[in-house]
């Protein structure tokens, strides 16, 4: 065979030059994709353990406030009788103060507060509470946080209360979980609950922690996704075309 036909041009040269620097280019750009994806994925569940730490370290902190006020409420588990379901549901909502508070009076929309609290159904079931063990409690467990969103019927029975006092809500269906949700055994029933409304600023600066925490791990979990549908998109383009 002729030597010269083994031998490339200028011109050649140059392309297949070109062709590799493209090559090694797109090999880059994909392993920095890679890395990056994997960063990210890294950083969600380094979030994803913050969370649950920030978690144990409010149960943790629980137990001090539940020796402050286990023995007071679990003194109103004596409160919770059958009511008539019919009739709960006619008379809106009704309010019984337990114990008056010392705190704050709460306003409509107020959010910024804690609550323990007994909830239970028209055959005294309990269907939710603070206790460690409804039937027979021997502690609390961490106390609701008003912020996180609540029925309609107790954000309106609670207003007038002052922060450390009991009050009894009885709430129609309508205003608890109507027809969407079946609880108590059926839809649309009526809920009483016997709720305890307390503030305290070190369990507020450490649920301000998990909110901010979960805000990042929202927007990590959505940044990952977007990154996903956007690889699929491509491929898929790819593979049509």
């Amino acid at each position: 065979m002729d030597e010269q036909l083994l031998k490339t041009s200028a011109k050649q040269r140059i392309f297949i030059i070109l062709i590799a620097v493209l090559l090694l280019g797109s090999t880059i750009a994909a392993y920095v994709a890679i890395v990056v994806s994997s960063g990210a994925k890294t950083d969600t569940s380094k979030l994803e353990e913050e969370y649950t730490a920030k978690q144990t370290e409010i149960n943790e902190y629980a137990t001090t406030l539940s020796s402050t006020y286990f023995k007071d409420f679990s003194g109103y588990k004596s409160r919770i009788k059958a009511y008539n379901a019919e009739k709960a549901n006619s008379v809106g909502i009704q309010k019984t103060d337990l114990k008056e508070g010392t705190g704050r009076e709460l306003a409509s929309g107020d959010t910024a507060y804690f609550a323990y609290y007994i909830g239970f159904c028209p055959d005294e079931s309990i269907f939710d509470s603070s206790f460690d063990d409804n039937d027979n409690p021997t502690a609390l467990k961490a106390p609701l946080y008003a912020g996180q969103g609540l029925i309609e019927g107790w954000n309106e029975g609670v207003i007038g209360m002052k922060l450390g006092g009991v009050r009894e809500i009885q709430i129609p269906g309508e205003l608890a979980y109507g027809e969407s949700q079946e609880i108590c055994g059926m839809t649309n029933s009526p809920l009483k609950f016997i709720v305890m409304p307390i503030t305290d600023e070190k369990l507020m600066s450490y649920e301000a922690e998990l909110e901010e925490i979960y805000s990042k791990l929202l927007n990590a979990y959505y940044s990952n996704s977007g990154s996903s549908s956007s690889s699929s998109s491509t491929d898929t383009t790819t593979v049509s075309e």
